[in-house]
């Protein structure tokens, strides 16, 4: 993502985001506090296991230095900037963004190996921070780090969805998946095994047949770049047949093929000929409508019908004897 990082000092320009679908959704502030607890402890968890010992690029080096020098704000501070912000100081706006970015951070940490790269992440976060930003309303009474993290976590997952997947999945479906697959992750960190679709409907209370119809949909289509491997420096594109691609065999058959249309329409009628050929885009003729045909040799539709017909008609006589199909040549 090298070209298209998200900088500190671009975070004040408007986020491009859809709310198709996404305002529809209820914030429970109570739910999200529990659910990020939760979250926390698995994802730590995770860190640990994994002994985070990978050396992180340079670029996310760079980023998280930048953001490291913007200071938190108090539970005073965020209600005077956000009621600012409201009203439209873009300052404020931009305090409140840059304040936050280590949220964004520590979310988009969360969703690593799930098919984009920690910036990208961080990035599609961003934009739900600032949405965060411009919804955020500070009389509600709640910290703006719990609303921020529902935003976050909603651009995040329908990035993740979107630009991980050859068929993209509507947005609704996508929500729902998203419980689907966080459920699984806890259960996996109290069950020491990748969970069932029974132990998954059975913790949501789901049928069974909805959960994996569900999962199903998180399945990856591979990519025809994908390494063959072993020796090979083969992708799968590489061998991969092209259906429309004919073979030496198909080639030299469709020219004979050709060769002795031309015999057999010589042995019709001039008018026949004629007709057929315009028709059907033989004899370096393009293919015509009847009414086109019509209009070129002076005849009315009806009389066009009339001849193609008998010129098939004498066409698949002459094709029998040769133990041929007309109807592998034309469509009458």
């Amino acid at each position: 993502m090298s070209q298209n990082t998200l900088k500190v000092n671009e975070l004040h320009d408007d986020a491009d985001f859809d709310e198709n679908g996404t305002e529809a959704e209820s914030f429970d502030e109570k739910a999200l506090v529990e659910e990020e607890a939760s979250e926390n402890d698995l994802a730590e968890e995770e860190l640990l296991s994994q002994g985070v010992t990978q050396r992180v690029l340079d670029a996310t080096q760079l980023y998280l230095g930048e953001i490291g020098y913007s200071p938190l704000l108090t539970a005073e501070e965020e209600v005077y900037f956000a009621r600012r912000a409201l009203r439209g100081d873009v300052p404020s706006r931009r305090r409140m963004i840059e304040s936050n970015l280590r949220l964004v951070v520590k979310i988009a940490r969360r969703y690593s190996n799930r098919g984009l790269a920690l910036l990208d992440l961080i990035e599609e976060g961003n934009l739900g921070l600032i949405r965060a930003v411009e919804k955020f309303d500070p009389e509600r009474g709640f910290r703006f780090s719990t609303y921020a993290t529902w935003w976050i976590r909603q651009t995040i997952e329908r990035a993740i969805m979107n630009q991980t997947r050859t068929i993209r999945l509507p947005i609704h479906i996508v929500k729902e998946l998203n419980v689907y697959l966080r459920t699984a992750r806890e259960l996996s960190h109290k069950l020491d095994h990748e969970p069932s679709a029974e132990e998954i409907a059975e913790q949501l209370d789901k049928p069974v047949h909805d959960v994996s119809r569900m999962l199903r949909l998180n399945e990856r289509m591979p990519s025809v770049d994908t390494p063959l491997g072993g020796d090979s420096e083969k992708a799968l594109l590489d061998i991969l047949a092209d259906e429309k691609d004919n073979g030496p065999e198909d080639t030299t058959q469709d020219d004979d093929m050709k060769q002795s249309i031309v015999k057999w329409l010589f042995e019709l009628n001039a008018k026949q000929r004629e007709v057929l050929a315009r028709r059907f885009g033989l004899l370096g003729y393009e293919a015509a409508t009847l009414e086109d045909v019509g209009r070129e040799i002076v005849l009315t539709r009806e009389r066009v019908r009339q001849i193609q017909v008998e010129g098939l008609r004498r066409l698949r006589e002459i094709l029998q004897m040769q133990g041929l199909s007309i109807e592998a040549l034309f469509r009458e």
